[in-house]
């Protein structure tokens, strides 16, 4: 139970800075490679792609590490409870919408695995780059999931 708590509250992180890491070393070797009057030619398509993986599990990591964009102002201003109903509704809005969004990345996953297209350099499946919304969107759902449970069990405490 204790490595499934560990596991749930690093899980994005983890990953996440394991792609910063890849994406640092990839570039570093092509700068190194370039002083040597050499370049890799799959370099920059991986970086672009680990970058939007990163970009779409960053979704899921905001929410989870509550980091996204907010105005508090009027949350603050107002009573607790309202507050928090504010905040509940914000969730639930969230929600449907990363709910709406899922569906359209899923599909724009099968159209990328149907053509069967390949990426210029790695020759890497398309469907791979592809997939990164709906996993993104998917783990942001379950992240929100998790606020709301959170934020309704303690509705009205301080």
């Amino acid at each position: 139970m204790k490595a499934l708590k560990k596991f749930d509250e690093n899980f994005e992180e983890v990953i996440l800075v394991c792609l910063l890491v890849i994406i640092s070393c990839i570039m570093m070797a092509q700068i190194v490679a370039r002083l040597l009057n050499s370049a890799f030619s799959w370099s920059e398509e991986a970086a672009r792609f680990l970058f939007v993986w990163s970009g779409f599990l960053s979704i899921s990591y905001s929410i989870k590490k509550r980091i996204s964009i907010t105005i508090d102002q009027l949350v603050i201003s107002i009573p607790a409870k309202a507050g928090d109903c504010l905040r509940i509704l914000a969730h639930v809005i969230m929600l449907f919408y990363f709910v709406y969004m899922v569906k359209f990345a899923y599909g724009y996953y099968v159209a990328a695995l149907v053509s069967g297209q390949l990426s210029p350099a790695m020759q890497l499946p398309m469907s791979v780059v592809a997939a990164a919304p709906m996993v993104g969107f998917a783990f942001a759902i379950i992240r929100l999931i998790q606020e709301l449970v959170i934020k309704v069990m303690n509705f009205g405490k301080a």
